[in-house]
């Protein structure tokens, strides 16, 4: 079952026009839509089901920094940047109200070593930290004992960056989407993009459900939608899927007989983040689902690096999952329902043996949390890229189209600074980061570089 979103009042009628279309409901596409409506440009933004009804509102409301790959380091120092003022920012787009809010908050990331490989790691990281000016710091295991007490196991020690944070996903990009919405924004859900029409080569129109929008810009923010999107236009997309698997307990607190942890913590074999109604979000960090489908054979090559360096967390799954992505590929005219209209919100099946794995390693390593209540399991759909960092980038072949995808898991905590790229790459506007990293033909390219494995 879904975790539950805050929800969105949608606009009431599509209109015939807009300077920029954003296709996803997303942290990536609401915000994307944030920053174009704060310049003054009419914007409308088509989710085919809910805002944050998928991955946006299911990860683990990490905001960090910290172990990211070096290439995304300035766009992340940016996007906690904003994270850090955008709460202020919502509440005076709404007229002053603070009654939509990211749950943002700053208490630090930590992520434990059980071995000295593991603490070599967290070595090397901090040097790249050091570089890009950031606050992370090593912990030695006596360090560890004082900020993460009454834990159970020797440690190594750990990294620990205080300027990270948390946030609440399903409470983020509903808010963002509210502000963009008093911005002059257009937000409409259960309004699924059938097609993207060109004229010329470029973009001209965006056909949805409730009819077309004349544009001359579109922002492909569809998540793990978005390959077969952009299929329809001739453009091979290297994005896979895993799905990932999520708990969450019932108000914890500090007491002899339960955790009090404000920072957000991953372990082997588990991950943790304090939520605002004094839960956690609990997962296992190290195990992810992965469907097999026609395009997993078809991309083999691409992802076959990256597969290696992950294949002790990555479990290969056969199911129905092959035979529906086979069906859903088949291309259907635009005047037609699309696969988009068919599913609204990807809802996967949580895995249960991996989320007791993930309860009883944490119980291991952290026995405050033997009594916690679990309220609510869930999984997301992740889409990933064969170097695990997102695509944020314009179409040089097809005029008017920017992508911004892929985001490997990482996405919610970088969404705010990656939605203001996509917006200024849409506006013309100079970019917040250099947006090279990110581009689109990087993976054709000679000496491509795959995932990033010091952590």
């Amino acid at each position: 079952m879904s975790p539950p979103v805050d929800p969105v009042d949608p606009s009431a009628t599509a209109p015939d026009a807009a300077d920029t279309v954003v296709i996803g409901g997303g942290i990536i596409g609401v915000a994307t839509a944030y920053f174009l409506a704060k310049r003054g440009l009419s914007v409308a933004l088509c989710e085919k089901g809910v805002i944050a009804g998928e991955q946006s509102s299911r990860n683990w409301g990490y905001c960090r920094q910290q172990g990211r790959d070096p290439r995304e380091l300035p766009l992340i120092m940016e996007s906690l940047r904003i994270w850090r003022g955008l709460d202020a920012e919502i509440a005076q787009a709404l007229g002053g109200s603070n009654t939509a809010t990211t749950g943002f908050t700053q208490a630090g990331v930590v992520y434990l070593a059980k071995t000295e490989t593991d603490q070599a790691r967290h070595e090397h990281w901090a040097g790249l930290a050091r570089e890009a000016d950031l606050d992370t710091r090593l912990l030695s295991p006596k360090d560890l004992d004082a900020f993460l007490p009454d834990s159970a196991t020797d440690w190594k020690g750990a990294l620990y960056t205080p300027s990270d944070g948390r946030a609440e996903p399903a409470k983020a990009a509903p808010a963002l989407a509210r502000a963009a919405q008093a911005l002059g924004a257009v937000i409409l859900t259960n309004c699924a993009v059938r097609g993207i029409e060109t004229e010329a080569g470029a973009v001209r129109h965006v056909v949805t459900e409730k009819g077309a929008i004349r544009t001359k810009t579109v922002v492909v923010a569809g998540g793990a939608w978005s390959r077969l999107l952009l299929k329809r236009l001739g453009l091979d997309l290297p994005q896979q899927t895993v799905i990932s698997s999520v708990f969450r307990t019932a108000p914890l607190h500090a007491s002899a007989r339960g955790p009090g942890y404000e920072a957000s913590v991953a372990g082997p074999n588990f991950a943790w983040r304090k939520r605002a109604d004094g839960g956690y979000t609990i997962a296992h960090g190290g195990a992810s689902l992965y469907p097999i489908t026609p395009d997993t054979i078809r991309l083999m090559r691409r992802f076959w690096p990256a597969y290696r360096m992950e294949k002790d967390s990555i479990r290969p799954r056969f199911g129905r999952r092959f035979f529906e992505a086979w069906r859903q590929a088949r291309p259907r005219p635009l005047d037609r329902p699309s696969v988009f209209e068919e599913r609204r919100i990807w809802d996967p099946e949580p895995n249960a043996a991996i989320l007791d794995e993930a309860r009883r390693s944490l119980i291991a390593a952290f026995p405050a949390f033997a009594d916690m209540t679990v309220e609510q399991r869930w999984a997301g759909a992740i889409d990933v890229t064969p170097d695990a960092v997102p695509v944020i980038s314009e179409i040089e072949t097809i005029p008017g189209l920017i992508i911004a995808t892929g985001f490997s898991g990482h996405g919610f905590g970088i969404g705010p600074g990656a939605g203001r790229l996509a917006a200024d790459l849409a506006a013309g506007a100079p970019p917040i980061v250099d947006p090279t990293p990110f581009r689109f033909g990087r993976f054709d390219e000679p000496g491509f570089e795959g995932p990033y494995s010091a952590l």
